[in-house]
């Protein structure tokens, strides 16, 4: 049984009076532990399939299951569970919360599962010295870079232990040292808890250290 199967996919948005297919006839599976890009044009479906994959959207035809379970059948709340203890995701408009420091926005991803405050600030603190951002754990977003705020999206899509990071342009915004650095975090995880990492990406960085590479254009695999 594959890890994640999508069986004949499509998806269509209505805007107004047009019918936008983003994708089209998606028949695609992933193996536990895969680290895989998809890539292709702007607007060409990916952003679409990672979150149809993520459970964040429903396809308008088609299968999609997650460990033989059919997405299909699941209450908002089981898919709001599935995302909170299965998945990371990194943004690409990084969904901070404003209000909270860079450790708070990191520790909420794990107070969410009741995690006791003491546990979740050591294990925020963790990750975001992983990702180079120890010195900047009271700031804001709002007093972040572009480029610090990724690495803080980054911080909390790890800290979960996820068994999936659904990644948009994680690397967009980050100079070529910290892209670097980031994609080896990412890399280690993979290797060493068979983390599965699936990416969507323009980045040419990231696209030379995959393990495998699915074109989408026009909404199709090519």
């Amino acid at each position: 049984m594959k890890f994640i199967a999508l069986q004949t996919v499509n998806k269509q948005y209505t805007l107004g009076q047009t019918k936008i297919h983003a994708l089209k006839d998606i028949t695609l599976s992933f193996d536990k532990g895969e680290f895989t890009a998809v890539w292709g044009p702007s607007g060409s479906g990916k952003t679409t399939l990672l979150n149809l994959i993520g459970t964040i959207d429903d396809p308008s035809s088609g299968t999609i299951l997650m460990n033989g379970k059919n997405t299909a059948e699941m209450t908002d709340n089981q898919k709001s569970d599935y995302r909170n203890n299965q998945i990371g995701f990194i943004f690409q408009n990084f969904n901070l919360i404003p209000v909270l420091s860079a450790l708070e926005n990191v520790m909420l991803a794990l107070q969410i599962r009741n995690v006791r405050p003491m546990v979740a600030r050591k294990k925020a603190l963790q990750r975001l010295e992983e990702v180079g951002l120890t010195h900047l754990i009271n700031n804001r977003p709002d007093k972040m870079s572009g480029g610090q705020r990724q690495r803080v999206a980054i911080a909390r899509a790890l800290v979960t232990d996820p068994d999936v990071v659904i990644a948009d342009e994680p690397t967009a915004n980050l100079d070529l040292a910290t892209a670097i650095s980031i994609i080896e975090i990412m890399q280690e995880r993979n290797k060493k808890e068979n983390t599965t990492f699936l990416f969507s990406t323009h980045d040419q960085r990231l696209l030379d250290r995959m393990n495998r590479l699915i074109k989408l254009e026009d909404g199709y695999l090519n």
